[in-house]
This record gives C-alpha cells, structure tokens and sequence, in this order.
C-alpha cells in the first residue's frame, strides 16, 4: 500500500470519528499527525487480509508481574523480592510452561494508584516493583506478549491529571466532564460508584466523569490529542516487543450526552482506526478487545474482520459454570450453536478464569433469574464474593463472582464433593478444544485457592483470586505429588501437549455441537484441511454415563484413539463408559 492510500484510509476513519465535533485542527493535519506518531521514519508495511495469525500451538497464561516472587528470606515478617518479579516470572515461563505456553499476557505492570494496576499513572514505564523494559523485551523474546492499553481511563495521579487540576495542558482537556444538571439517566454503568466525581481545580470545579471508580478519571476522546497519546504509547509498546494489545474496558471509550455511553459507533470507528496504524507497522500484532458486555454486543466488535481480532468469549465462564454446576448444558448448547464462526483473521479468545471474576452481564439471555441466582448462591457458599452494579433505574444487581475457579467447581448446587479436581480438569478440558485461543490464568495452571487473608487485607473482592505465590514454596507444592496443585498442573500440562499436536484444534477449525443423551456434552472438530476429525465429548454430572459411538457417526474404515488415555478404539466396539467429569477426545489421527 502506498503512503498515500495508508493516508486516504486514515482519514475515512477521522472523518467518521469526529463527525459533529469542533476539532481543533483539520482532519488531514490529525492524520498526518498521527501516521507520523506512528511511523515515524518506518515505510508502511501491507498486512495480509483475512490472514490467522495463531494456529493450535498459541495458548496465553495470564499474570499479574509479581504473580510469583523470589524472596530473601521467606520467613521474614515483611517479605523483600531478592530479584524484579519480572525476572521470576520469566524463569517460571521457560522452566515450566516451554513445552505448553507459547504466550503471556502480564497485566498491567506500569506504575498505579489502585485496581491493581488498572489505574495508570504512567503508560510508558514500567513500575520499578516489578522490573524494567529491559525485563519486558527479554520476556518479549522467548514468548509471544500481550499487555494491557488500559485506554478508558488513568489514574487521578497521573501526570495529566494533575495538569488538569492545575488547569495546564497536556491534560487539562484531556478528561471527559459533565455538569451535575446533565441527564445522565441513560448511561449503562459497570459500578455502584458515583458517575460524577467533584474536584477543585484552578479553573474552579469540575465534575469528571468516573465510569469505573473516582480514582479512575475517564479520558475524553473527543479531543485528538489524547487519541494521538495513546497512538504514541502503542508504538512505544511495539518498539518493546510487545504484538498483542489487550483494549481495556473499550466498550466505554466514548461517551454522548443522551446515550447509554458504551457500544458507540465512534468507539468501534477508533477501534478500526488503531487496528489500520497497527497493523500497517507491525502486520503480525494483534488486537483483542475486553468488553465485558452482553453476547451478542460482544460480538460486534469483530466489525466485518475490519475491527478486532479477537474478542473475549465472556459468556463462556459462567455458563461453563453453570453447565458444571448443575450437570444441565442446555444453556452452553443453545449459546454455542448460535455462535458464528470467526471469520479468517479473527478468533474468539476463550478464557474461563481470570484476575477479574466471573462476570454476569455476558449471559443475560442465556440463563434465567432462577439458574442465575442459583449459580449465585451455590458460589457464595464457596466462598465467592459477589460485585454489584447499578442498573438504570437504581436496583442493584449481582454483576461479577470473584473467587477461584478450583474453588468454584469443589462440588456442585448439591455442595460439595469428592469430584472437584476431575470437574475442574473437565472445564478446561471443554475450553482447550474449543474453537478460538486459549487465555489460561496462572492461578488455574496452579490450581490456586481462595486468598482470603489478602482479600481481607485489602477489601477488594477481586483480589480473593489475585494470591501472589513465593516461588520457593510453589515450587515445593508442584513437585509433591499429593499435592492437588501437582494433580492440576500436570494434568494441564498434559491436555495442553495434546492440544498443540492437532490440527483439529486450530482456532478457526470448524466446530459443530452434538446432541448427545444424558448428562453427556459434546462437540465435532475438524481440521481446516478436513483431514483430520475430533469428536469431544464430556461427562457433566457426578455419576458415569454411557457413551453410544453410534450417536457419533464415526467412519468405520478409519482407525480411531482416544487421544487423552492414548488408547485405541477396538473394532467393532459399541460404547464408552465416562467417569464423573471424564473428558474423551476422539481423533481418527492420533
């Protein structure tokens, strides 16, 4: 593609961003600002259209920096890293996930003020707790990278909002405000807190607009010169080796008087527009968008294959829950067959932990108020924490279960149980071999557990899931083999080899659903070059159950094996039995 063409293209997208908006310079002298931000001396590059860019080998561990720590002395009451966390998790990457994980996302590891690093002071630093760039781009060369554009929002300590307290740029019209008489009746809000946040500045008060928390001030968009920030801290991100960009809670980006404030179509033309700068620098990166938000508005953000290139699966968490639950996957059925496949050059990315908790918003439609609130209740009795929004009209309700999913699957609405590993292996087992990538959190690799102390500590209901692990003793927890966090990472470990070995399981495979009988779940795979076949099947309940090979159609004059005990499938042989949560992968390639 020419320059000029790459210009054209850029400017299609500011025009229809800044349709109605005052801006204070012309839209060519903004693309040329921004293309130059960009580029900078780099020619444009053409990336391939409709192009995967993963296949079945990608899986991502998601971390926090200091997820694991070396420490001096282990036993001391205030615990110093001998090390940057950084530098530990990195070791913990090529010793132990080299053979499985390809990939990592670590959270948020710039400088902040709350949320765990998602109130950013500085976008382009990295928090010296944790380590350095020279630590990012040598992780960024054993491992594929994926970091956090935290781009709704940045913390009321940041550097541009201190200049907008003090009334001088940059960041004195780079926050979004709004008067206490405005309408506000109609914006959708993830939060029970304030929308509206009152501070004094030299300028005299201002009402900034806070969607996730005060110390969150949400930046304003409409002015070009914070969009061209963000588009300098995604170069600097690229020049460090970092190809995936998670988009932070972008369903919010733009706001409007008289609208709901999420979903807008400027924020899906912004999207678009950092997709087209990105990829005509760096054609192998990646964009994921986290938008936490119904189904089918979710989906939307794959645009015509013009927009992201992945999108979180959000609605897979809880209704894999709720399947595992209640031993009833009519609900994860009827959602996946409504699923379109992703069109080449775009995935799901599937994930059913993470550091934030389960959210709800995802199966609204999908499941009733009587499986919702039954879901709800049965986690509160394992110790789940239940976030709140605030709807429209003023009523509170649950929004997100923060707890650890090895806590959450320990038994089922009828308590708990013997069968919590077998349910808990059964879970990712369904998610490793569904079509997309899969995201896998570091505290499920590990088979982690409640944090209570660190939940009680902070009062901050997601950090009952965000346990930081002293390496030593994680070690030592991995390597016994009574250990359930033995049981659980080997096991992992195991599928995921499997997994990469596939063709079956490339993320843009094709995929039906079956209609089995019972408490049996399943699903068909097959390879892009139809060579090879999966079938997928599971036992949801916590009693065995008898698989029919005739309910599957296999082809007789292929030899099969069951991929995950590695055995072969005798001629002539009728049935399957499953143990409670046995998952079966059936290949006619083994």
């Amino acid at each position: 593609m020419s320059k000029a063409l790459f210009e054209q293209r850029v400017e299609q997208h500011l025009t229809s961003i800044y349709e109605g908006v005052d801006l204070c310079m012309s839209i060519d002298a903004l693309a040329s600002m921004l293309i130059t931000t960009m580029l900078r001396d780099d020619p444009v590059r053409d990336p391939t259209p409709h192009k995967n860019r993963w296949d079945q080998q990608d899986v991502i561990l998601i971390a926090y920096g200091d997820s694991i720590m070396r420490y001096r002395d282990a036993e001391q009451a205030v615990a110093v890293p001998s090390e940057p966390p950084l530098h530990t998790l990195h070791r913990f990457m090529k010793n132990q996930c080299a053979g499985t994980i390809n990939a990592l996302h670590i959270l948020p590891f710039y400088p902040y003020s709350s949320d765990e690093g998602f109130s950013v002071m500085n976008y382009v630093q990295v928090n010296e707790s944790l380590g350095s760039w020279d630590d990012i781009q040598g992780i960024a060369q054993d491992v594929k990278l994926m970091a956090d554009l935290v781009i709704n929002h940045c913390s009321s300590r940041s550097r541009w909002f201190e200049n907008f307290i003090q009334g001088k740029e940059p960041g004195l019209s780079y926050f979004k405000t709004a008067s206490l008489n405005d309408d506000l009746s109609d914006v959708v809000r993830p939060r029970t807190s304030p929308l509206l946040n009152t501070v004094q500045t030299a300028l005299g008060e201002r009402h900034v607009w806070c969607t996730f928390s005060p110390d969150q001030v949400d930046l304003d968009f409409a002015n070009p010169l914070v969009l061209n920030e963000f588009v300098g801290i995604i170069r600097h991100y690229l020049d460090n080796g970092i190809k995936i960009f998670r988009l932070d809670a972008v369903a919010f980006l733009w706001k409007e008087l008289n609208t709901s404030c999420i979903n807008l179509p400027q924020t899906h033309e912004v999207i678009r527009l950092l997709r087209t700068l990105i990829e005509h620098v760096e054609p192998s990166a990646v964009i994921i968008t986290e938008t936490n938000i119904p189904n089918r508005e979710n989906l939307s953000y794959f645009g015509n294959a013009n927009e992201a290139h992945c999108i979180y699966n959000f609605s897979l968490p809880p209704l894999l829950l709720h399947t595992l639950l209640s031993g009833d996957s009519k609900a994860l059925k009827h959602w996946m067959m409504s699923m379109p496949p992703a069109q080449n050059g775009t995935a799901y990315f599937n994930f059913i932990a993470s550091h934030d908790g389960i959210g709800l918003r995802p199966v609204e439609g999908l499941l009733d108020e009587d499986e919702l609130g039954q879901m709800v209740n049965t986690v509160s009795r394992f110790g789940a924490k239940v976030s709140m929004r605030t709807a429209n009209n003023g009523t509170s309700s649950p929004y997100e279960l923060n707890i650890a999913l090895f806590d959450a699957l320990q038994g089922t609405h009828k308590g708990v149980d013997k069968w919590g590993l077998q349910r808990f292996t059964c879970a990712h087992a369904i998610m490793f071999a569904l079509e997309g990538i899969p995201g896998l959190y570091i505290h499920s690799l590990l088979g982690t557990t409640n944090d209570y102390e660190r939940f009680e500590n902070s009062q901050h209901n997601r950090c009952i899931n965000r346990h930081r692990w002293q390496e030593s003793a994680l070690l030592e927890k991995l390597a016994d083999q009574s250990s359930h966090h033995y049981h659980v990472f080997t096991q992992i470990n195991n599928l995921l080899a499997i997994r990469k070995q596939q063709d079956a399981f490339h993320p843009n495979a094709t995929q039906f659903t079956l209609h089995l009988t019972g408490a049996l779940f399943g699903f068909w795979r097959q390879s892009i070059d139809r060579r090879q076949s999966v079938f997928c099947v599971y036992n949801i309940s916590d009693e065995p159950q008898t698989l029919l090979l005739a309910d599957l159609n296999l082809i007789d004059t292929e030899q099969w094996f069951e991929l995950i005990s590695a055995q072969a499938i005798e001629q002539g042989q009728q049935s399957i039995e499953l143990a409670p949560y046995q998952p079966l992968w059936l290949s006619n390639r083994q």
